[in-house]
C-alpha cells in the first residue's frame, strides 16, 4: 500500500498590493472542535511542536494539513487535523491570531487519543 502524500500548502502570500490572506478559511469555526493558539518568541519551538503533533496524528492514520509560513517556508503557521476538526495555529505576530472573544476555553477528550487536549472553541 502506497503512503499518502503529505498535504502542505500556503494560506497567505506577499503580493504587489500587500499581504493576501486566506487564513479565514483555515477551519470552519462552526465545525471546529478545537483551535489551539500558540504564542511565543522566535525559535521557542512552535513549529517543532506542530510538526510533532502532526507526525503523531499521521502515525495514528489521520490526514494532517501542514500550513507553511509564506515568509519562512521552514516554519509552520498551522496544522489542521480534519478528521478531528482541530487546528493548532501560530498566534504570534505577524499572524495576529488571538481569541478576542471569538473562542472560549474548554477541555475535550478526542476518542482514541487517550488524553485531554486543552483548546479553544467558538462560543
Amino acid at each position: 500500500m502506497a503512503a499518502e502524500p503529505r498535504v502542505q500548502f500556503y494560506l497567505g502570500a506577499n503580493a504587489p498590493s500587500g499581504f493576501y490572506s486566506l487564513y479565514d478559511q483555515l477551519i470552519d469555526p462552526d465545525q471546529a472542535q478545537d483551535v489551539m493558539i500558540l504564542k511565543g518568541g522566535p525559535g521557542c519551538g512552535k513549529s517543532s511542536l506542530m510538526r510533532k503533533v502532526g507526525a503523531a496524528m499521521e502515525e495514528r492514520g489521520l490526514t494532517v494539513e501542514y500550513i507553511q509560513c509564506s515568509g519562512d517556508p521552514d516554519s509552520l503557521d498551522a496544522v489542521v487535523i480534519p478528521a478531528l476538526a482541530t487546528a493548532i495555529v501560530d498566534g504570534t505576530a505577524p499572524h495576529g491570531c488571538a481569541t478576542q472573544g471569538h473562542f472560549s476555553r474548554r477541555k475535550t477528550a478526542h476518542p482514541g487519543l487517550g488524553h485531554a487536549v486543552s483548546g479553544c472553541r467558538k462560543s
